[in-house]
């Protein structure tokens, strides 16, 4: 993985600097693993059911600066406006997963401001195989003091075309359920 160099001032500009202390690393590690356990149960709810929609409008309002802050959120799928966030783009990612883990990255925080940049692991239900995704968050503080995600940023790992990585299928009626706007 390449390490990039971010400057104060990008992190200082993404969020207010109320505190001269800076975001404790563990708080990026937590709000990780938490993101990944809801991103694993939220997508093990059946589409169809009441629940499902909630369960994912849940999920956004609890780890997204939705409504906080502007969002930019860039997903695996090919979302034609990359500078812009809504539910239907965030609830494209809950394919039905069995696990998702954070690997190798790098942390870098400011006091208002923490910014994760390296790979995350999913797994499908059914599949022994992870698939490996490069990633970026950027995080703020809300209101509250909790971390929430301000940028997320997904992409392929750069592949030869005869190694190119495809993303199990979705159903039709999962798709159905996640394309209504919250």
């Amino acid at each position: 993985m390449t390490t990039v160099a971010v400057s104060a001032s990008l992190l200082v500009a993404m969020g207010s600097a109320a505190s001269s202390d800076p975001i404790p690393r563990q708080d990026v590690l937590d709000i990780q693993a938490a993101w990944a356990d809801s991103i694993v149960r939220v997508s093990n709810i059946h589409p169809e059911s009441g629940e499902y929609h909630n369960a994912s409008r849940e999920l956004i309002e609890r780890f997204y600066a939705d409504g906080f802050t502007d969002i930019i959120f860039k997903p695996l799928s090919d979302i034609e406006r990359p500078d812009t966030f809504d539910h239907e783009d965030a609830e494209s990612m809950l394919r039905p997963w069995q696990s998702v883990r954070f690997g190798e990255q790098q942390i870098i925080t400011s006091s208002e401001t923490a910014i994760a940049m390296g790979n995350y692991y999913f797994t499908a239900i059914g599949s022994d195989e992870e698939l490996k995704f490069e990633y970026t968050f950027a995080y703020v503080r809300d209101d509250f003091g909790d971390l929430r995600i301000k940028l997320h940023h997904a992409s392929f790992p750069y592949a030869d075309d005869e190694d190119a990585l495809t993303l199990p299928p979705v159903s039709v009626n999962a798709l159905a359920q996640v394309l209504p706007a919250v």
